[in-house]
């Protein structure tokens, strides 16, 4: 294939002016509970962590209380947040008791108050809590980015007579599909871009 051929870069993405950072806690990113391949969710969720800093975005880490005797139940080891967060005007800890962030809690009015428009949701697990909470975002009428590299959950088990095992990669990327074309889906958290919300 000749230079002049050569298909064009992709594009990158107009900045984001939020993160969202939905339950990276111990007990899923670390230990025997933790999701495949948990060290790249780390390494790609704490670089958005420290871009979005750096360019002035709101910072939102989503922190799920689990009910007694769950692996995140509240104050736990394994309920910590992994990522150390650095609370100020923008950066907060949301606390949730549903896998959808919005869900009686304050994160809607946080997000309005800060002026935010458009946000970028990484974390765990895809199908359930950042799913749920990227597709109320998006009724919500934000800008939805959810990177592919920067979410992940586990193997679904096989079910016999009913299906086969399904890897969690492949769950991962079917749940983030199922937002539909409204949500970018396809982008890699390298190529996120970060800018503060504006101000009215």
């Amino acid at each position: 294939m000749t230079a002049s051929s050569s298909p064009p870069p992709a594009a990158r993405p107009s900045p984001v002016d939020a993160l969202l950072v939905v339950d990276v806690q111990s007990a899923f990113v670390t230990g025997p509970g933790a999701v495949p391949d948990a060290a790249r969710l780390v390494d790609r969720t704490a670089d958005l962590l420290a871009r979005a800093r750096k360019e002035g975005a709101f910072v939102v880490h989503l922190q799920n209380d689990g009910p007694p005797g769950a692996e995140d139940e509240p104050h736990t080891p394994g309920w910590e947040l992994h990522h150390p967060v650095e609370p100020g005007p923008t950066e907060v800890v949301v606390r949730k008791p549903f896998d959808d962030g919005f869900r009686e809690t304050p994160l809607g009015a946080v997000l309005s108050g800060a002026g935010v428009r458009s946000v970028a949701v990484c974390g765990v697990m895809s199908e359930m809590c950042v799913q749920a909470t990227a597709r109320t975002a998006l009724e919500r009428d934000y800008r939805v980015v959810v990177p592919f590299d920067a979410h992940a959950t586990q193997d679904v088990p096989a079910v016999p007579g009913v299906c086969e095992a399904v890897p969690a990669a492949v769950a991962s990327r079917v749940a983030a599909y199922a937002l539909g074309s409204d949500a970018e889906v396809t982008v890699a958290a390298a190529a996120v871009t970060f800018g503060p919300p504006a101000v009215d």
